[in-house]
């Protein structure tokens, strides 16, 4: 599946080693090399952590291909009615080659 019907349109990647990052994708290729454009990665911490979840800033930001498990267009309307800080959750596992 092509990626170009989500450039220029906010994505949430998912990447092999687990993190989120939200960002606006202004380019890909075959080989699933991202451009994020405003990027912000989501720490969500898990319940019995006394740090609040966070935000972390990147700005423009490259993804390579292998890196990307999951790119998904973001609903912004719903995204920012959610306090990110108040967010709790188990961590995501990285992804596993056998």
């Amino acid at each position: 599946m092509s990626l170009q019907p989500f450039v220029n349109k906010k994505v949430l990647i998912l990447t092999a080693d687990g993190r989120t990052l939200i960002g606006m994708l202004l380019s890909c290729d075959q080989l699933t090399n991202l451009v994020l454009g405003d990027t912000v990665e989501r720490v969500i911490r898990p319940p019995e952590d006394e740090e609040p979840s966070a935000e972390v800033s990147h700005g423009l930001y490259v993804i390579r291909g292998e890196n990307v498990a999951v790119c998904g267009l973001v609903d912004e309307e719903l995204d920012t009615s959610i306090d990110w800080e108040k967010v709790r959750g188990s961590v995501i596992g990285g992804v596993r080659h056998s």
